[in-house]
């Protein structure tokens, strides 16, 4: 993309050159620019490349010949405004390094540009020449002139071989059809038609009128082929194929868009595919967000579809005012009408047939107008319903009315005589039909049964809307209002759940992400915010250099389209969070947002993609910490089955007893034996030759294990972390043995069975790891009750833990059942 409007464009077999203002630019592969050439004091307004070599005209009447590859200056003629001001260039077939140059008083000149040399000059008509194009002959040159005649001349001998002329003003293009054995000539018009002449009798054989419907800019014949390419002003490029009789041609493709802003857009379908858009030019198109061969245009509006079509339309008295609003819905669109649109002004409605790409069967009005056109009253909301069976429509009178789609008869109207004291700002029905929604201007928003059209609820607003938008799946109404403020509604409780404001100027348009989380806003601040409703925090907020006029979501959550004041495009703005890690942190509230460039074809290296990742790199790295609070009970991660079948030990071990017993295996095992635990280890040779042996040494059951001298070590420093860590690391009956040898009978001491209930009172005060602590607990308690009731030293250790636990306990119980009962009143009660 160039920094501004491209003003003059030309190609040769390597490069494709354009200007903007004074400054020439080689593109190479379409998309880089390889050479820039500055020399130019004045706008750039005629191209010719040469060879090695390109020539540039301004406007000041300076003729620059540029080297391609230096891009240096190899010649610059001045010539004299008044005498000969340079309209039109030409390099002629087989004439080695000459130009012909037209000009506006009619002369035309031939130089030697390698001389620099003034050859001849050709007196010419006495009127501007706006064209020069060679013609298959040699020396033959058509010339295009302001009064709309068309002169062949042969410039070697300076002699007019044949003359036509147009009635539609000055010759703006020329192409001569080649090699294909029909001397044709075509030239374009300022006003949009094309004239084909035959150059063997001499006259005009045919006219291709409204080609375009602007001027023809440029025109070209595809060489050896009966294929002509035109484009206007109009945004339209066109290939037309001449395979007919009489000689006409039809159009064979074509690519177009809005010739005029586009005002309103909305996806079409939930496949996120197509955009509907309504432009000032008073057309309705599709554009595809696949590939532009599914674009199509649906037309302009009409009052009378055949009277316009005998008219043309140019001289069109029947064609509808543009379209301000718009609703369409895809079932049943291949059974009638799927569009109903609002035009600017007007009170009647019309419907458009998408399968069709025309413009459909009805015109939606109450009958009351059907003979005569208020001036003053016209419609201003219109929707759809979701069945695509019902079209409603407010107007500016404050009515709202029913038509059928199919039939396109009026099915009723909602209030007496009219749904709302002032205008109506917008309409909306929910998903199943039996809600509509209406917002009046006088600041009420009203909810009536859809069948019965009885008035349900009505609620005042705080200021009067501006417009309104309903997500049909979640029931949320979004409401924009003159304030520049957002509301949103929700339609089951019919209450204003969130309220938003940030927005400095009017807002244009809204639009709900498919899953309803969140709602993206345009204002005529130039911004484009995006609240998070969940939430109710502005998550997204970016600044761009032309105010978007209208916002559209795609069903499929990946794209935002977006059409913005006096630009004739559509932009997609892709949606990150569906393919990278985006922080969705609520923006504070003094925050600016930044200038973003709109979406193009050229890579742009955006800066605040990368500060955002750095953001969300952060929030990968975070690591939750052991514990939260210290007023907090945290519970361990083990796994259930370390913790939870402690008590019940005796009763797993009678279920997996074997039924019978074990077979000795007939040779030496293929792998080594280990020991049983949860980290595995292989058995010492020496302790294999202990287990084998059949007298019992006493000193091996004697040995002590790595969490009873932990436990003796824990008692002088009350450190308990390590025995602690060794128990964690156990399996279930590793444990209940450990627990087991902690009793003088089982080979411990008084001490050391003191220790662990320390050690137990230390994770209760520090309240981590708490369901290990009762589980621990509760299987010394059982296998140990005995002793404890016998030792006044541990009975004390004992009462104290048990108000210990008592106390955390009452605490979480307290906390379990508010939850609990909160929890039973939002499901039972009625909000």
């Amino acid at each position: 993309a160039l920094p501004q409007d491209i003003t003059c464009l030309a190609a040769d077999r390597m490069l494709i050159f354009a200007s903007y203002d004074n400054i020439l630019h080689a593109f190479a592969r379409n998309k880089e620019v390889v050479h820039t050439y500055e020399g130019h004091k004045a706008r750039i307004h005629l191209l010719q490349p040469f060879g090695d070599h390109v020539i540039s005209v301004d406007v000041d009447n300076v003729l620059i010949v540029w080297n391609i590859q230096s891009e240096e200056e190899y010649l610059q003629v001045d010539f004299d405004k008044a005498t000969f001001a340079v309209s039109a260039i030409l390099h002629p077939s087989t004439y080695l390094n000459k130009i012909l140059l037209g000009s506006e008083q009619g002369s035309l000149q031939l130089w030697n540009i390698k001389s620099n040399k003034l050859l001849y000059s050709f007196p010419g008509w006495h009127l501007g020449v706006t064209t020069l194009e060679q013609a298959p002959a040699v020396d033959v040159v058509a010339v295009g002139l302001v009064s709309g005649h068309i002169i062949v001349h042969n410039i070697k001998f300076d002699e007019t071989l044949m003359k036509f002329q147009q009635d539609w003003g000055p010759i703006t293009a020329i192409s001569f059809r080649t090699a294909d054995g029909h001397p044709v000539m075509a030239a374009g018009s300022p006003i949009g038609h094309i004239a084909l002449w035959d150059l063997e009798e001499k006259k005009l054989m045919c006219q291709m009128q409204d080609a375009h419907s602007t001027a023809i800019a440029g025109m070209s014949f595809v060489p050896g082929e009966p294929l002509l390419i035109t484009n206007g002003a109009d945004n339209a490029i066109r290939v037309w194929i001449f395979d007919g009789p009489g000689g006409t041609g039809r159009i064979l493709r074509s690519r177009m868009g809005h010739s005029a802003p586009p005002t309103k857009i909305r996806y079409h379908g939930q496949n996120g595919e197509q955009i509907l858009s309504a432009g000032q030019d008073g057309t309705l198109q599709s554009f595809s967000t696949v590939h532009e061969k599914f674009n199509k245009s649906l037309g302009h509006g009409s009052i009378n579809k055949k009277k316009s079509k005998k008219t043309g339309l140019k001289h069109d008295t029947m064609a509808l005012p543009p379209i301000t609003l718009f609703a369409s819905e895809v079932a049943h669109q291949s059974d009638w009408d799927s569009i109903v649109a609002c035009h600017q002004g007007y009170i009647t409605c019309t419907t458009w047939n998408y399968q069709k790409t025309s413009m459909g069967a009805h015109k939606l009005r109450p009958e009351e107008f059907s003979k005569h056109k208020p001036i003053d009253i016209y419609a201003t909301a219109v929707d759809i319903t979701s069945c695509g069976n019902f079209a409603v429509i407010g107007l500016s009178t404050g009515r709202v009315d029913v038509y059928n789609m199919q039939s396109g008869i009026h099915r009723g109207c909602y209030g007496k005589e009219r749904a709302h004291e002032g205008a109506i700002r917008g309409v909306a029905v929910d998903g199943l039909n039996q809600l509509i929604i209406t917002a009046g201007s006088e600041g009420l928003i009203k909810f009536w049964k859809f069948k019965t059209k009885d008035l349900v609820y009505s609620t005042e607003l705080s200021s009067s809307p501006s417009g309104i938008l309903l997500h049909r799946d979640s029931g949320i109404l979004g409401i924009a209002f003159d304030d520049f403020s957002i509301s949103v509604l929700d339609i089951e409780t019919r209450k204003i759940v969130r309220t938003f404001s940030g927005h400095h100027g009017r807002i244009n348009d809204m639009t709900f992400s498919p899953d309803g989380r969140w709602l993206i806003t345009s204002s005529m601040d130039c911004t484009i915010k995006t609240w998070d409703l969940p939430s109710a925090c502005l998550i997204d907020c970016f600044l761009v250099d032309s105010a978007a006029v209208s916002l559209t979501m795609s069903p499929t959550g990946d794209f935002l389209a977006s059409a913005h004041v006096d630009d004739l495009g559509i932009y997609l703005w892709s949606n990150r969070s569906l393919y990278s890690l985006v922080s969705l942190r609520p923006l504070p509230a003094d925050y600016e947002p930044s200038m973003v460039t709109r979406p193009g074809t050229c890579p742009v290296q955006d800066v605040d993609v990368a500060g955002d990742e750095e953001m969300c790199d952060e929030m990968i790295e975070y690591v939750s910490p052991e514990q939260l609070g210290e007023q907090l009970v945290t519970l361990s991660s083990l796994p259930e089955s370390r913790w939870k079948n402690l008590l019940s030990l005796d009763v797993i071990k009678k279920k997996n007893k074997p039924r019978e017993p074990p077979k000795i295996p007939k040779s030496a095992p293929f792998f080594i034996p280990t020991v049983p635990g949860l980290i595995p280890r292989y058995i010492a040779p020496e302790e294999e030759n202990d287990t084998q042996s059949k007298v019992v040494n006493l000193g091996v059951l004697a040995q002590k294990s790595d969490f009873y001298i932990r436990l003796e070590e824990a008692l002088s420093t009350n450190e308990y972390t390590a025995p602690l860590n060794l128990l964690k690391s156990l399996g279930p009956s590793h444990i209940e043995i450990e627990l087991r040898g902690l009793a003088p009978e089982g080979g411990g001491s008084m001490e050391v069975m003191l220790s662990f209930l320390r050690m137990i009172g230390m994770m209760l005060n520090k309240k981590c790891n708490f369901e290990l602590a009762q589980a621990y607990l509760a299987l010394f308690l059982k296998l140990h009750l005995k002793i404890l009731s016998s030792e006044p030293n541990l009975l004390e250790e004992v009462s104290r833990l048990s108000t210990q636990l008592e106390e955390t306990w009452i605490h979480l119980q307290t906390l379990f059942n508010q939850s609990l009962c909160v929890l039973t009143y939002m499901k039972s009660a009625l909000l």
